[in-house]
Order: C-alpha cells, then sequence, then structure tokens
C-alpha cells in the first residue's frame, strides 16, 4: 500500500509537471483573479438584476383601454356597432399618490447599493483565500524542495551503505535503520504533497485555471508585511469605514427605514382617472364623461405592513450594532495574532537556515566517513527536517495573519 501511494504520488508530481504550469507572482494572481473568478462574474450579474428593477420601478403604468360593442339586437341583429348601434369606450389611467413611485424607486437605489457591497465583500472574502492558498503553497514548495533534496542525498547513502553491508563491513541493522529514515521522509514528503495538492485545487477554483499555479515569491514580497504607525484605535476606526458586510448590514437599515416610509404611503389610496364615450346607451347619444375613482380606507390602511417594517427598522439597528461589535472583536484579534505572529518570526535568527544547511553537508559527509554515528546522523536528520519545515509554515502563518488583519479592517494595509 505505501509503495502504491509513493508511485501514486510520483505519477502525480510528472503529470503536473507535463502540464503547462502558470507562475505568477501575487500581484499577476490578484489581476487574474478578479478577471477570470467565476462567483465574482456570477455576482456582477445581481448587480444588473438591481439596476434593472430601477429602471421597472420608474415607469408610469399604462392606461387601460375599454371597448364595450352591441353584440345583438333584436331589431337589427347582430354586431350593430354602426351609426345607429351601440358602443362605449373608457380609458383610464392610475395615479399614484404620497410619492409612491419615488420611494419605490429610492428603495430599488438602495438595493442596488446593497448588491454592490455584497459583490465586494465577496472579492474581499476570496482574495484572502486567494493570498493564504498562494503562499501557504509558496512555501509547502519550499518544504518539498528540502525533502526532495534529503531523499536524493539519503538515496545515495542507503546505496553506498548496502555496497558496504555486502562487503560484511557494516551490520545489517544500520542499512535498515537508514532504510527506515527514508522511508520516514518519503512518507512525510507524501503528506505535503497531499496538502499541495488540495491548495492547487483551491487555487485553480480562484483563478478559474486548469494548469497548475506556480507561487513565485521575491523579498519585497515578504518584508512589506509590517505594520507600520498602525494602533488598534486607527485599524478599528478604518474597518468601520471600510467593511463591505458592515455597509450591506447598513443598507439593510436604510432600506427598512425607506420600506417603512413607502408602507405609510401606500395606505394613501391611489386615483383611477379616465374619460368615457358612450354612443347610444346613455341619457344622450354620443355621451362624453370623465370618470375619477379611488378605495376607500375604512377598514384596510395598510396598518400590519406599516407596524412589520416599522419593527424591521429596529431589528436592523441591533443587528448593525452587534456587527459592529464583532467587528471591533475581530480587529483586536488580528492584531493580537500579528504581534504573536512578529515576535515568533523575530525570534528565529535570520541565519538560522543557512546554518542548518551549512552543518547538513557536513553530517552526510562525517556519516560517510564514519566520524559520528547512525544515531547522532539520524537525529540531526529529524531535527533538521522538522525545524525547516516549522520555519517554513511559521513565514506562511505570518503572511497569514497579517492577510487575515486586511481581511478584517477592509482594506490594503501593506502594498
Amino acid at each position: 500500500m505505501r509503495t502504491y501511494v509513493t508511485v501514486l504520488l510520483l505519477f502525480f508530481t510528472i503529470s503536473l509537471r507535463a502540464q503547462d504550469t502558470l507562475r505568477l507572482t501575487i500581484r499577476q494572481a490578484d489581476s487574474i483573479f478578479l478577471q477570470k473568478n467565476l462567483d465574482i462574474l456570477a455576482e456582477k450579474y445581481q448587480i444588473d438584476i438591481s439596476k434593472s428593477l430601477e429602471i421597472q420601478d420608474k415607469l408610469w403604468a399604462n392606461p387601460t383601454l375599454s371597448l364595450e360593442l352591441s353584440a345583438y339586437n333584436r331589431s337589427r341583429g347582430a354586431f350593430d356597432v354602426g351609426r345607429q348601434g351601440q358602443k362605449a369606450v373608457t380609458i383610464q389611467q392610475l395615479i399614484t399618490r404620497a410619492g409612491k413611485r419615488n420611494k419605490r424607486v429610492a428603495l430599488d437605489v438602495e438595493s442596488t447599493r446593497k448588491s454592490e457591497f455584497q459583490f465586494y465583500d465577496l472579492i474581499r472574502t476570496l482574495k484572502f483565500e486567494l493570498r493564504e492558498m498562494f503562499f501557504e503553497t509558496y512555501y509547502l514548495s519550499q518544504t518539498i524542495a528540502l525533502y526532495d533534496n534529503q531523499i536524493a542525498t539519503l538515496n545515495t547513502t542507503v546505496t553506498a551503505f548496502e555496497k558496504e553491508y555486502n562487503r560484511k563491513n557494516i551490520s545489517l541493522k544500520e542499512v535498515v535503520r537508514l532504510k527506515a529514515l527514508l522511508f520516514q521522509l518519503t512518507n512525510d514528503r507524501a503528506n505535503i504533497l497531499f496538502e499541495l495538492s488540495e491548495n492547487q485545487r483551491d487555487l485553480r477554483t480562484l483563478l478559474n485555471s486548469e494548469n497548475p499555479v506556480k507561487p513565485v515569491v521575491d523579498s519585497t514580497d515578504i518584508t512589506r508585511y509590517q505594520l507600520k504607525n498602525y494602533n488598534l484605535a486607527i485599524l478599528k476606526d478604518r474597518a468601520l469605514q471600510s467593511r463591505a458586510d458592515l455597509k450591506v448590514v447598513e443598507s439593510s437599515t436604510k432600506q427598512a427605514e425607506l420600506n417603512y416610509t413607502l408602507q405609510r404611503a401606500l395606505a394613501v389610496p391611489d386615483i383611477q382617472v379616465g374619460a368615457v364615450y358612450d354612443q347610444s346607451s346613455n341619457y344622450v347619444s354620443n355621451y362624453f364623461g370623465l370618470s375619477l375613482s379611488m378605495d376607500l380606507p375604512f377598514f384596510n390602511r395598510n396598518q400590519g405592513n406599516i407596524r412589520a417594517a416599522k419593527s424591521n427598522i429596529s431589528y436592523f439597528k441591533t443587528a448593525e450594532a452587534a456587527k459592529q461589535n464583532v467587528i471591533n472583536n475581530e480587529v483586536d484579534a488580528a492584531l493580537q495574532k500579528v504581534v504573536v505572529a512578529e515576535k515568533a518570526y523575530k525570534g528565529v535568527e535570520n541565519h538560522f537556515t543557512d546554518q542548518f544547511e551549512l552543518l547538513s553537508k557536513g553530517f552526510y559527509d562525517n556519516f560517510q566517513k564514519r566520524n559520528i554515528t547512525l544515531l547522532e546522523f539520524i537525529d540531526f536528520i529529524e531535527t533538521y527536517n522538522e525545524s525547516i519545515k516549522e520555519f517554513n509554515r511559521l513565514q506562511a502563518d505570518r503572511i497569514k495573519v497579517y492577510e487575515e488583519l486586511n481581511f478584517v479592517v477592509g482594506e490594503e494595509l501593506f502594498n
């Protein structure tokens, strides 16, 4: 089973290399994401739908035309509609009162604004996922490169020790222990490849790409993540001004207020104005008249809808206050994470990996020359690999918490 998994992962790696790999910087990834992400493209249609509703509610109601013809006259036959017959024509136009039309349009305009804020919030959320996957993939690839180098070198060492074993110069226990170490490294590498496979799936989905993505990161991409002069009060204030999801809730409150004014206006009856022409059935021939009709608001004055709309305002104002509280706490927590991650990162010496790399080369040489024991060699390799892996994860986590701060504030703080 282990052999099968190893072969499968080897095939996966080869197949990835065989495809056209997209080598992207984080800026290029951001640009492709905004242009090609299907969720973003779909959400744009919601804005178009809302704007179409604005257009619809700006239109006046159509007039109503009614035509009445004499179907049968006992003395003159069917369809007696000539000069001596009978026909009647009525035309009516609905006249809305209390500014209902303008209030509906204002509600639609606010609905469009809400759709736009939802669109920006979707971009904010997906961009955070993209950058998290991008840098995590980069540092996992760095770890894979370490394991590839270690496995290649250890394979050479195992081959050399097998020859020595065949010459009866070393014991079988030493060869088996080295093979066990090689198997452990191969298995660890497989687990990281599984993580990379999931990350590639997410990156391809976010970028709407069929090709593997290879992140390209330089020193400026790392050093730009610094707190600078930001403090908690400034960040909270900017979050309350910038967060699109808060603006969505604020827009819901505004819509509730506009709906309340609309419901009150709906209690005012509309008027139907019309004109009538009657050829022969009225008290005079060729009768012309005007008509005026409206509901009498004796029983239904829209009381229930008005009360519900008023309660809805209170509901959304409470939800708005709750959202502000959540945002303040999120900024506080994200800033604390940044401080912790930065302290942990700076606690590791900059030349940490260089020292380990230099020591690693000497260890392989000294081990093959039998200057150090097998246990010392294995202990060092395990410590070395685990330390480099955790250091790479620390670097990925550091960038992640900075991007999380971007996310909770709703701005690009580290350009």
